[in-house]
């Protein structure tokens, strides 16, 4: 039988992969907070792919989390390969920004290199958290619905933790004091999870109304959950 998406499906896919796109091309850019904190212009939108990942791997399951996020992955090389090709492209008579353009995003392809170890790691592990928390939930015979709120924040935890231990070193050593970067990990990870926190009425809303969309039609959720 031909598997296909959904469109709840589709739509979050292309939300999770704008997201992406979008924080590793703002990711280049620190901002000073209040209490001595340093955050990246970053997390103004990378924990919508957190809610994104966590919403795919409840309603579809591992496998189909890991898809969606191996496409993040190749859309978020792409835009990084047609940067640099445009970057290397001769400008014309009007064009004077080319020194501008450089300096901004010359240091892209480093954060998104970074970007791509820490995105993989810590999505596959936010989304083989969840998975792994709600099969534990079925096996003592329950559906997982009662622990989603604590699923969903226990995998931020362990996926926002991986990311920033691993990207902050490889984008910013040597660029900034290893205190600083320090102080990114700890605060963005306390911060996305905080963000996590927060939102997280909003996300069972979203997972119970995709189930609801999802219940309606058999090749959606219901397949995927077998592939699960």
């Amino acid at each position: 039988m031909e598997k296909r998406f959904s469109l709840p499906l589709l739509l979050m896919t292309v939300v999770f992969v704008v997201c992406i796109i979008i924080a590793n091309l703002v990711e280049i850019k620190t901002v000073d907070l209040p209490l001595g904190l340093t955050v990246t212009a970053g997390m103004a939108i990378f924990p919508l792919s957190y809610i994104i990942n966590d919403c795919v791997a409840e309603v579809y399951g591992f496998r189909t989390a890991r898809l969606v996020i191996w496409i993040g992955f190749a859309m978020s090389l792409f835009t990084a390969i047609m940067l640099n090709v445009a970057i290397a492209l001769p400008g014309g008579e009007q064009w004077t920004s080319q020194k501008a353009m450089e300096e901004i995003f010359s240091s892209v392809p480093r954060i998104m290199a970074a970007s791509f170890a820490a995105f993989v790691c810590g999505s596959l592990l936010n989304a083989w958290v969840m998975h792994r928390m709600k099969l534990a939930a079925t096996l003592r015979g329950t559906d997982g619905s009662a622990s989603f709120s604590l699923r969903a924040i226990a995998s931020t935890v362990a996926g926002e933790g991986a990311d920033s231990v691993i990207f902050f070193p490889c984008a910013f050593g040597g660029e900034l004091p290893w205190d600083v970067i320090l102080s990114l990990i700890v605060t963005q990870t306390l911060l996305k999870t905080l963000y996590e926190i927060v939102i997280l009425p909003l996300t069972i809303r979203v997972v119970r109304l995709v189930k609801k969309l999802e219940s309606r039609h058999p090749d959606g959720a219901s397949r995927s959950s077998r592939q699960a």
